[in-house]
């Protein structure tokens, strides 16, 4: 059916490629490039040999003029963002160019304000109408299957939502005394940040952590879950109508806040460069050096995620509360595919919109989050490729 390239070769790219391979009706071909090419190459070695011919090139995402010269070698039908957010722009640019499909997981961020908006990339809506290509921003977990629960919720259950409260959850224990689950840079300016969340039509800025609450989630018991903002906030405030609160909850143990706190307290999550021995280096940058490789967390982590929406809203004009959430096991994405389950939930996701937009069934022109598609195909697939999800319609209120 179809052509797909796929930029970037860590742990999500790890299950994008297995989870295409395992639908090769839809993906007859691909190309996994990134910037060192012996990591794909390793990819494909384990996955050569089936239905799903793969490719692999070198390609440095900064550089639109390669991206271009790589899609007009490998001429995919879309093209799978897996990079960092700091390259969705230049990517963006290289499918308008060669009038290719496009798909990422994080919305874009420059490398030097660690600013989580849409802007950038809406402003590019009418490029992508006029070229007659879609782009799908945000199809990963959260942001992305979280935006589908919600919209899934507001087509079957609910006249009106009011209330919209994610919470993720990570119970999995990988036994170092502090590492990061996906990119340590990302994942500490997200956590260091100020939190945010929606409130009434305006967005209320709070200190980073500032808010803590304890919350009991199925199969994996009560955790500390603390209010940060996240971008999907930010398109579900324009996209669901008549929201009236959007918060965004995640779950730290102790021991992470522990080390976080003396991280930031002797300057080690800072992202001012410093001068040391005449070289300038970021300070943050330097700690992704010498902390553990997420990727290299899947055969030591043990333990499930739980990531879900809690919703509340009125039905015929009788209030309604509505809990979807998926529950993933670290062990079983790791015998699957060879990653830990952070890596699998944002990888299984990003693979779906992909099919749905080659299948043409999420496919329309211009600049898309994924609530602004029929949520139905979406959650069909999420059962069918290894994210099943459950429904509570009595869950415990986030007040």
């Amino acid at each position: 059916m179809g052509k797909a390239l796929i930029i970037g070769a860590g742990g999500v790219s790890n299950v994008v490629v297995h989870k295409c391979c395992q639908n090769p009706e839809v993906f007859e071909e691909i190309c996994i490039a990134s910037r060192t090419k012996s990591k794909c190459d390793a990819m494909k070695e384990k996955l050569d040999g089936g239905k799903t011919k793969i490719q692999t090139a070198q390609v440095d995402a900064d550089k639109t003029e390669e991206l271009i010269t790589l899609i007009n070698q490998f001429k995919p039908d879309i093209v799978i963002n897996v990079a960092l957010p700091y390259q969705d722009l230049t990517i963006m640019d290289a499918c308008l160019a060669t009038g290719v499909h496009y798909l990422d997981t994080a919305n874009y961020e420059p490398p030097e304000n660690p600013k989580f908006e849409y802007k950038w990339q809406w402003a590019y809506k009418e490029k992508f109408e006029k070229a007659g290509l879609t782009a799908l921003l945000g199809s990963g977990f959260d942001p992305g299957v979280t935006g589908v629960f919600t919209a899934y919720a507001q087509k079957h259950y609910f006249d009106e939502i009011h209330t919209i409260d994610i919470v993720d959850a990570n119970a999995g224990d990988h036994g170092y005394p502090f590492a990061t689950n996906f990119n340590p840079e990302i994942n500490i300016r997200e956590i260091t940040a100020n939190g945010r969340y929606f409130e009434n039509g305006q967005w209320v800025e709070t200190k980073p952590l500032e808010f803590k609450k304890v919350y009991d989630l199925p199969q994996i018991g009560p955790k500390n879950i603390y209010l940060l903002y996240h971008e999907e906030l930010e398109s579900l405030a324009v996209n669901i109508k008549g929201v009236k609160k959007i918060r965004f909850w995640m779950t730290f143990s102790d021991n992470y806040i522990n080390h976080l706190t003396v991280l930031q307290n002797v300057g080690m999550t800072s992202i001012e460069p410093i001068n040391f021995e005449g070289k300038e280096i970021q300070p943050l940058q330097f700690l992704k050096a010498v902390l553990p490789d997420p990727a290299s967390l899947g055969p030591r982590t043990k333990g499930k995620t739980n990531i879900g929406c809690i919703i509340q809203g009125t039905k015929d004009g009788q209030p309604k509360t509505y809990y979807v959430y998926n529950v993933c096991v670290h062990e079983d994405a790791y015998a699957e595919v060879g990653s830990q389950a952070i890596s699998y939930t944002t990888g299984v996701p990003a693979m779906i919109g992909a099919k749905l937009i080659l299948e043409g069934k999420w496919r329309k022109p211009g600049v898309f989050n994924v609530e602004e598609f029929d949520p139905d195909p979406f959650m069909d697939e999420l059962n069918k490729q290894g994210l099943p999800w459950h429904e509570d319609f009595n869950p415990t209120l986030l007040d």
